[in-house]
């Protein structure tokens, strides 16, 4: 039998993404194994986290320090900004040491059906950054879904008074990637972007 702390702490482990109940199990019995090594400190790391983690006031990135680490990097070039729908983009965009600009999180996309309008995402926090002087561009990386490109346009509307380069991440055939696997949606938009091979 398992006692009740541990289902517990299976339920609340089956709630994480990726994991069902399952997968919980194991990483429970796992962390349970190694609790000196691995489940003190990580609990100890979680706990540290849920009180110093929060939300940047300027670009929504989650940090321990307000405003995070990539607001005030001085080697940032502060005249672009990367609209993401959420920390997970902003992460992912990081992971490729390609972009030395700042961000802006909106915390997801505009939805009808979820009563997500403008007002519940940073949009207007969005076109105050935007309309700062030092500002040039703003790059939209949105997802290419229906709710993140309807997000793209509406901040595109949002800031057509701003005197900015509103641009957009290119989309089409990945680096590596074979037609035949590819969906109908990523061959049309690889087809409409195409340009010279030099």
């Amino acid at each position: 039998m398992v006692t009740s702390d541990i289902e517990h702490l299976i339920s609340l482990m089956a709630k994480l993404p990726g994991l069902g109940p399952r997968s919980a199990r194991r990483a429970v019995l796992y962390l349970l194994k190694r609790r000196d090594a691995l489940m003190g400190p990580l609990a100890q790391a979680m706990a540290g986290a849920a009180v110093s983690v929060r939300a940047c006031s300027e670009c929504g990135n989650l940090d321990s320090t307000d405003p995070c680490h990539l607001c005030t990097d001085p080697k940032r070039d502060p005249s672009l900004i990367c609209v993401v729908e959420d920390v997970a983009g902003l992460w992912a965009l990081e992971r490729t040491a390609a972009f030395r600009g700042r961000y802006h999180v909106l915390g997801g996309t505009l939805s009808a059906l979820d009563g997500v309008g403008p007002e519940e995402l940073r949009i207007p926090r969005l076109v105050e950054r935007a309309g700062r002087s030092e500002v040039k561009e703003v790059i939209l990386a949105t997802g290419v879904t229906v709710e993140g490109q309807t997000t793209a346009h509406y901040i595109v509307e949002r800031l057509a008074g701003c005197g900015v380069v509103v641009s957009g991440l290119a989309h089409g055939v990945p680096v590596g990637g074979e037609l035949d696997y590819l969906d109908d949606g990523t061959l049309n938009a690889a087809l409409k972007a195409r340009r010279p091979v030099s």
